[in-house]
Parts: C-alpha cells; sequence; structure tokens
C-alpha cells in the first residue's frame, strides 16, 4: 500500500543502493558521453580502413550483456585473471578487483564504459554526419582554426543530440541489472548494489514484492522526471 512509498525514505538500504546507483550512472555516462564524442569526431573523417574500425568499435554493444560480465570477471578474478598476469609478468603481486569496495565499483564503471561508449558513439557519429556543411566552409576560408570550429560551430549544433544521447543512456543505466548479477552480485558489502539489485533481493531473497513494485515505481518516477 501506500505506507510502502513512505516508508522508502527511511529505509537506509534503499538509500545507500539510490546513492551508489547515482554515482555509477553520472561517472558512467560522463565518460561514456566524452568518450563517444572523441571517436565519433575521429571516425567522421574518412581514411583508409575507417570502415573496419567503425565496426571494430560497435562490437562491444552487440554482445551480450551476461558474456560481457563473464569476460570481465575473468579478466578481473584475483587468482588467475588478466589483470593478476599481467602485474605478475612486470614483478608484482596479484590484483585485487571484485574484493575491494572501492576497486569494484571501478571495475563495474570500466565494464560500462567498454559496452556502452559504442551507443553514444554511434548516435553522436549521426548527429556529425547530418550536420550542414555549409557553415565549416565559411569558417575554413575564413581561416578558423579546428579549435575554434568545434567551439563555435560542431558543440553548439550537437548539443541536441548530445542531450538525447545523454538522456537515452541515463535511463537505461538506471536499469543496469545483469552484469552487476553476475560480475559482483552487488558486493563488497554493498560497494555495487544499485537499486536494480537491491530490488530483485527484496522481491526475490526476501520475499516482499509489494516493497518490491512500491521501489521500482518510485525509481522509474525520479528517472522519468
Amino acid at each position: 500500500g501506500f505506507h510502502n512509498y513512505v516508508q522508502l525514505w527511511s529505509d537506509a538500504q534503499f538509500l545507500n543502493s539510490l546513492w551508489v546507483t547515482v554515482k555509477f550512472v553520472a561517472l558512467s555516462v560522463s565518460i561514456e558521453a566524452v568518450l563517444g564524442f572523441a571517436l565519433a569526431l575521429f571516425c567522421l573523417h574518412e581514411f583508409r580502413g575507417i570502415r573496419l574500425l567503425r565496426t571494430v568499435l560497435i562490437i562491444p554493444m552487440v554482445i551480450t550483456p551476461v558474456v560481457v560480465a563473464i569476460l570481465f570477471r575473468l579478466i578481473y578474478a584475483s587468482d588467475a585473471g588478466m589483470l593478476t598476469a599481467l602485474s605478475e609478468a612486470m614483478g608484482g603481486g596479484g590484483v585485487q578487483i571484485l574484493g575491494n569496495p572501492l576497486n569494484a565499483f571501478i571495475g563495474l564503471v570500466v565494464l560500462d564504459v567498454w559496452e556502452w561508449t559504442p551507443l553514444m558513439f554511434l548516435i553522436l557519429l549521426a548527429g556529425l554526419q547530418s550536420l550542414p556543411h555549409e557553415p565549416f566552409e565559411a569558417a575554413r576560408v575564413d581561416g578558423a582554426g579546428s579549435w575554434r570550429v568545434f567551439a563555435d560551430l560542431t558543440f553548439p549544433m550537437m548539443r541536441p543530440v548530445l542531450a538525447i544521447a545523454i538522456v537515452l543512456r541515463t535511463i537505461d543505466a538506471f536499469g543496469t541489472f545483469d552484469q552487476v548479477f553476475v560480475l559482483t552480485r552487488g558486493g563488497p558489502g554493498e560497494a555495487t548494489r544499485l537499486i536494480s539489485i537491491y530490488g530483485y533481493d527484496t522481491a526475490f531473497k526476501f520475499q516482499q514484492t509489494g516493497y518490491a513494485a512500491a521501489l521500482f515505481v518510485t525509481i522509474g518516477l525520479v528517472v522519468l522526471a
């Protein structure tokens, strides 16, 4: 009932998972927007091998999220992971990623950035390719440098597309579940316990389906607002 919605805002676990989710979404989407824009600007130019490069760049996005999580779990494994193997080859010790709260959170962000930067890249590349050529040709005739063209023309004209890309990705990022469930299950502790994981535990582990429903309705309204 209505008391579930009231109880949410005094639930320390809900507030903590909401804060973790906000940090995760803000950091991931910001990095993805910057990298996606940079890659789109680079791939806007035609050169030998550009089509192959564009294809390679979108591969992470088409891989199933569960498979991506398994891949990164193998990379992050402290006993026989790729990072540990690389560290030992350089004379270091084992790398502790998933067992350390801060490292696990950063590792989750890295996974998300690797998987979803291609989406930002595709949206922004399409936006760049749709820009009119006349203003840029006039700027070049006037002797404007690359930075001036970007600051005065490219970025202002791309703001609507960038805003749409960020909004779409933000909404999607709030629903991140598969990757976290496979990679960390919300741990260690509550370091990566996103709101989706807390909602799942509430509904299926603690059998509080009404409370979980109120939780997801509230988050949906917050995101859409």
